[in-house]
């Protein structure tokens, strides 16, 4: 298995609600147009406070898990092909200079108890 992490921007101007609706309404269509998607393609995005000061070092996160490293070159080519479309959908919506994406080893941890749950089991 091979999951991606991709840290993406939004365009500046647009806001989070225009954003999510852009990105879920046409580009995942468009995506999922040109090949099958991959085991995992969630994509999360950042609630941020109105009020809140920081930086925005981006806007939404999108996991993609693939079985491994060539069926992920595989899709990439696809989707950055000449003529998919990919990269100029993205640049209406996203500040690509600024997309970052890596590679990563997940590690869980399930039904983990809390200390107090233990301390109540024991009772």
């Amino acid at each position: 298995m091979l999951k991606v992490m991709a840290f993406l921007v939004k365009r500046q101007g647009l806001d989070t609600g225009d954003l999510i609706n852009y990105y879920e309404t046409h580009h995942v269509p468009l995506i999922l147009s040109l090949a099958a998607a991959p085991a995992t393609y969630k994509r999360n995005y950042l609630m941020r406070d109105a009020n809140a000061s920081g930086p925005d070092d981006f806007d939404i996160v999108t996991e993609l898990v693939f079985p491994d490293r060539e069926a992920y070159q595989s899709w990439v080519s696809t989707m950055y092909a000449p003529g998919s479309g990919v990269a100029d959908d993205e640049k209406t919506f996203l500040d690509r200079t600024r997309t970052r994406s890596y590679v990563v080893e997940e590690h869980m941890t399930d039904n983990v108890k809390h200390h107090s749950d233990s301390q109540a089991d024991s009772l």
